[in-house]
């Protein structure tokens, strides 16, 4: 798959970029919708870039899923089916990616940032309601949840870490703060999935990931440090204004 080496100052560029991503996903998530878009405007081809996303993404899942674990913020009766249904699902859905023809899936991803991006911008309404005990079908829906988003994690990615918080905060009754956490299990699921799959076809470069990876790192560090009321507004308006840009840049190219 044809695509230009990148110089070292676009690697720098992404890293910045990446940087930006960590601090929004730990101010309101949706830090996807920033690091993607990034890769896309780099010139990446879409396999190229989701892969190098993923690849850079996996390290910040184990460490939010290590966070919340010390924080005892996971359920552990839902872990072993949580991240078994989200592997299995990111792995279906990142073959089916891979077996895109590369025109449909620009046209294919424009439609998914904005999707994406809605959801994590309407997020604010979302509330926990008083937790309950499980009930029959728990597990069917945790696998149902689980697998159907990690799926879209493996073919696309963006929303996802806010769609779990809104699927576990309805339908199990978490507080938003353990929705989070239990979110992070698929999370780790399907991005590990996702980028091993990847990774062993080549749609990964790591000579970008890496310096992305550490980037995010740092920027989700300080954005979990950050204590400022007005971070949840900045963080939607950078998410919109990245999203309305990749979509104008890609209808442009096609």
């Amino acid at each position: 798959m044809p695509y230009t080496p990148m110089s070292p100052l676009g690697t720098a560029l992404l890293a910045g970029a990446a940087f930006v991503a960590g601090l929004i996903d730990a101010i309101a998530g949706g830090g996807g919708l920033v690091s993607l878009p990034a890769l896309l405007a780099a010139g990446l081809p879409p396999q190229i870039a989701l892969g190098t996303n993923k690849g850079q993404a996996v390290f910040g899942a184990v460490a939010s899923a290590v966070s919340f674990a010390g924080r005892r913020e996971i359920d552990r009766d839902r872990v072993a089916i949580g991240f078994g249904a989200g592997f299995i699902g990111s792995w279906i859905g990142a073959r089916g990616l891979l077996s895109v023809p590369l025109g449909p899936l620009r046209r294919t991803v424009m439609v998914l940032l904005v999707v994406a991006a809605a959801i994590v911008l309407a997020r604010r309404g979302v509330t926990s309601r008083p937790r309950v005990p499980a009930k029959r079908g728990a597990r069917t829906a945790l696998i149902g949840i689980a697998f159907l988003l990690g799926a879209y994690d493996g073919f696309f990615g963006p929303g996802t870490g806010s769609m779990l918080v809104i699927a576990f905060a309805t339908v199990f009754g978490d507080t938003l703060t353990r929705a989070s956490g239990n979110a992070k299990v698929v999370n780790l699921a399907s991005n590990l999935a996702a980028v091993l799959l990847f990774a062993s076809h080549g749609t990964v470069l790591w000579a970008v990931a890496l310096p992305m990876a550490g980037a995010n790192a740092l920027g989700a560090t300080t954005g979990a440090h950050l204590a400022i009321k007005k971070g949840d507004g900045l963080v939607r308006a950078v998410v919109l204004v990245v999203v309305i840009a990749v979509v104008v840049k890609l209808a442009l190219e096609l």
